[in-house]
Order: C-alpha cells, then structure tokens, then sequence
C-alpha cells in the first residue's frame, strides 16, 4: 500500500484515511480530533475565497542578540522559512468573511512554535491599527505552542505589552475583537493578546494556558488535574466564550460580527 494514504489520530489512536480527513478540514471523523492546520489552510477555511489580502509581509526577523543554543538564531529563521513558506510565525491581512470585511491575522506553531518575536509583535501591532483606523472587526487565531520568543530575549517579552496597548487603543475606539484560540496557544501568546478579545473562541480540546503540564510536572513535580488547561475546563471555568469546532467557525465569526453590530 502506497506511504501517506493513511493517519494515525492522535485523539483515538485510529488509523484514518488522509483524503477524507482533509475533506473535514482536518478533523477525525470517528472522535473528532482536530489535527493541525498551517496558516495558510487557515486563511482557506475561515476567509472568503479569494479576499486575502497580505500586510506587512516586508517585515523580516533578524538576529538582533547574535544568539545561539544548539544553532544559531539566524540560522534556524532560514531553516523555518525554507520549511514552511512563512517568513515569520503570523501571517496578517484583510479579507472578508461571508461578504464581511475583517482584519485577519493567524499565527503558525509550525515556524518555531508560533513563538512572537519582534516582526510578529509589529506585524499584530500594526494591523491592530489598520482595524481601528478603517473600523475593521479584528479576528486572530492563536496557534502558538511557544509564547514569547527566547532567541530575542526582552525585545520579544516587550511585545506582549505592545500588542495589548494597540489592543486598548482599538478597544476605545469601540473595535470587535474576536480571538480563536487552537491547539495549542500557550506562553506569553495566551497571556497576552490571545486572552483580551471581546469574544473567545476556542476549538475542542485545545491545550491553553502559561506553563505546559509537562513543564509545570517538571519544575515543581506536580501532576496537573485530568483535563486541565482544555477548551473544555477553561469553558466550564468562564475563560472562553465558547466552544466552536472548525467546521462552524467561520459561521460563527460572521454571526458574532452581526450581532455586535458591526
């Protein structure tokens, strides 16, 4: 039988078949696990088709500290952006959904974990502009296993902070934000721009919070709760608005859009 006709499902352990998976936007037809999906899938599933429109795409990372772990910062940015197609962790834009026009942004674990360094700082930052100075509904989702991004030491903490002050300023401005938190968001992402919209959506069985359960167990050996840090806890625990799987997500944005008024 021919390599890649066939998946292992994370969420059952069974072994699904790849073309129908990918016909449910990625999602398990027998437990309903939600796999992993790139930006750019993304964009496909929830915008318009055909409305995208990329912004601050000239931004580029550089290597501001010179760091280096196992390789070196530089190095790993030309080996992300030769393996996704992605210049950085966030794609950002315009587009419409069902005939709506909104400020779309989504960010990529697969580009080193969707951490934020500067460029994703600066690019949610500016587009968090461009949505209040047009009156946009903002819509972002969070895939970020990463939080903020140790490669750039403060200068990534620091975007946290700024992206959260362009988000007061659009929420003055009487702006709709609306944030789609993925498997996984976690870090600096969840503890900053992920956790402040005015709706919180999240995709079932989502891992959110700080600090992972592996890296909570292995700094203060203890064994977190079943079900802790899911869509589902955080639900029943006022964290999110809203449990929305995938196949109703862009139905439920455009709903929400209407119903705010905007």
């Amino acid at each position: 039988m021919p390599e890649g006709l066939w998946l292992k499902c994370p969420g059952c352990g069974a072994s699904v078949y790849k073309k129908e998976v990918e016909q449910r936007l990625n999602v398990c037809a027998k437990c309903e696990h939600h796999f992993y999906v790139s930006a750019n899938d993304r964009i496909a599933q929830v915008l318009d088709d055909g409305t995208f429109e990329s912004l601050f795409e000239n931004l580029q990372p550089t290597d501001p500290l010179s760091f280096s772990d196992r390789r070196k910062y530089a190095d790993r940015l030309v080996g992300e952006q030769k393996r996704t197609g992605l210049s950085d962790a966030v794609v950002t834009g315009t587009g419409m959904i069902r005939a709506r026009r909104v400020a779309f942004a989504v960010t990529d674990s697969a580009f080193i974990m969707g951490s934020m360094g500067s460029v994703v700082g600066e690019r949610l930052t500016r587009l968090i502009e461009r949505a209040t100075e047009q009156n946009l509904p903002l819509i972002i989702i969070s895939g970020s296993g990463g939080g903020a991004r140790m490669h750039e030491g403060i200068l990534s903490l620091m975007q946290m902070a700024k992206v959260s002050a362009a988000l007061a300023r659009y929420a003055e401005a009487s702006g709709l934000f609306i944030s789609v938190l993925t498997n996984p968001t976690m870090g600096g992402v969840a503890a900053s721009f992920a956790s402040l919209g005015d709706l919180v959506f999240a995709e079932p069985k989502a891992l959110i919070g700080f600090a992972g359960p592996r890296t909570i167990k292995a700094t203060i050996g203890i064994e977190l709760p079943e079900g802790f840090q899911t869509s589902e806890f955080l639900l029943e625990h006022g964290y999110i608005d809203r449990i929305v799987p995938r196949k109703n997500l862009k139905t439920e944005i455009a709903r929400a859009i209407d119903y705010c008024g905007k």
